[in-house]
């Protein structure tokens, strides 16, 4: 689902950014442990390409893919990392069907998009498929409680019906076929997950929720 105008301009803003820099990537990284930088990495719903961009210096990505539904921001993200050269590959796409093929990647990266997938385990099964065995996936995320509050689904857009909480995220997560290896939350509203694609293909269930 795309962003409405109001979200749009709370997700494309120096705010936002300093947010995704200074709290959300280093919370991530600090949650994965001490762990080797990965050689190629996918983002996915990567907007104005900010979070491409701390793929490359937070988690040290030698190269990263990324992809938006939203065709302006693909350009925006076009023209943000064209510095970065063939570092960073930018096209339009679905969370629902990625365009790569399996075992990709070593880790794929979601900056709060999975909530706005209507058929949300599609994604974290696409998440799953891409990843490398021993690869991981790094999502931040809003919770229902947060999309079915009375005032923010007056002003922001995103499907109401099936949303998850923490548990529920975790419990898709596992679903996939992935490992989740830390979790926090943050008022029930927010959660932030490390998972990982088990090398050969077994799966333990989610750890208890952290929150913070």
């Amino acid at each position: 689902m795309l962003l409405n105008r109001v979200e749009k301009a709370l997700m494309n803003n120096p705010v936002r950014s300093l947010s995704q820099r200074w709290f959300e990537a280093p919370r991530l990284r600090a949650m994965a442990g001490r762990r080797r930088a990965c050689a190629r990495a996918l983002e996915i719903g990567c907007g104005r390409g900010v979070g491409t961009e701390l793929i490359l210096d937070v988690f040290g990505a030698s190269r990263v893919d990324a992809f938006d539904l939203d065709p302006e921001m693909v350009a925006l993200a076009r023209t943000r990392l064209a510095r970065r050269g063939d570092r960073a590959r930018i096209w339009q796409g679905d969370a629902e069907r990625i365009d790569a093929q399996e075992g990709t990647y070593d880790a794929v990266f979601d900056f709060a998009i999975v909530h706005h997938v209507p058929r949300w385990r599609a994604a974290l099964a696409e998440v799953a498929r891409v990843l490398a065995p021993g690869g991981r996936f790094y999502a931040e995320e809003v919770m229902r409680d947060f999309i079915h509050h009375p005032v923010w689904r007056r002003v922001l857009e995103h499907p109401m019906e099936d949303r998850f909480d923490v548990q529920a995220f975790a419990e898709g997560l596992e679903g996939a076929g992935l490992r989740v290896v830390a979790q926090r939350e943050l008022w029930g509203q927010f959660g932030w997950f490390v998972a990982e694609k088990p090398l050969f293909g077994t799966t333990e269930r989610p750890t208890g929720t952290v929150a913070h």
